[in-house]
């Protein structure tokens, strides 16, 4: 069975800093290419950012610079630390991967207050 479980979510604001946390199980974390997505209340769900196998890292415009994105290939664990966050940075965070199909965790809500 495959899980991944994000942790680290919460309300901050403007300008503050959040780290989330993704471990997956179940999976060949070292070979499988991850991401963070997320949904905003009323929009379609989006890319924030995502990692290869090898570490190679991909952003969405409007979080390059603010957002890091990195893994943990000896805990399974698949990290976005969050700094100089925005309003607009309120949504639901979800870890995915592609592993015998999509993979979704149950995401972790991220509220950024002015």
């Amino acid at each position: 069975q495959v899980y991944l479980v994000e942790s680290g979510g919460g309300s901050v604001q403007v300008g503050g800093s959040l780290r989330l946390r993704c471990t997956a199980s179940g999976i060949n974390f070292k070979i499988a290419s991850m991401a963070w997505y997320r949904q905003a209340p009323g929009k379609q769900r989006e890319l924030v950012a995502n990692i290869s196998e090898s570490g190679r890292t991909n952003y969405a415009e409007d979080v390059k610079g603010r957002f890091t994105v990195s893994r943990d290939n000896a805990r399974n664990t698949l990290t976005l630390q969050m700094n100089s966050l925005e309003p607009e940075d309120t949504a639901v965070y979800y870890c995915n991967t592609y592993w015998r199909g999509e993979r979704w965790g149950r995401g972790t809500q991220v509220t950024v207050s002015s």
